[in-house]
């Protein structure tokens, strides 16, 4: 599993983007996925999750509505569609492969892709 996240970049508050976690690997198919985030000076945290099928999805509650997890597993790749962005979701975007059962703890998760910056300024 060799994953890289993309999409990130610099958007107005209620401004739309769409992040990638495109997996180089052969695997993809089989994980479970998810998304965390990183602000500044601030814990890595949950943000949605997604199974293997893409039959069941999760979501922290402050992005529920707004973001939505999907994947694609004929091209390799996951995806976070962010809506009605606010400041506070201002942070750096990871995607990682679920190892463990537990979807909101970033010690369940393994490897992580190399982060992409979401920046949504007021």
């Amino acid at each position: 599993v060799q994953l890289q996240a993309s999409g990130g970049g610099l958007v107005q508050a209620g401004g739309s983007l769409r992040l990638s976690c495109a997996d180089s690997g052969r695997t993809f198919s089989r994980y479970a996925m998810g998304w965390f985030r990183q602000a500044p000076g601030k814990e890595r945290k949950f943000v949605a999750a997604i199974t293997s099928s893409g039959g069941r999805t999760d979501y922290e509650d402050s992005v529920k509505g707004r973001f939505t997890i999907s994947r694609d597993n004929a091209k390799n790749t996951m995806y976070l569609q962010m809506n009605s962005l606010k400041p506070e979701d201002t942070a750096v975007y990871y995607c990682a492969t679920r190892i463990g059962f537990n979807i909101i703890e970033a010690h369940a998760y393994a490897y992580w892709g190399q982060g992409t910056q979401v920046t949504s300024p007021a």
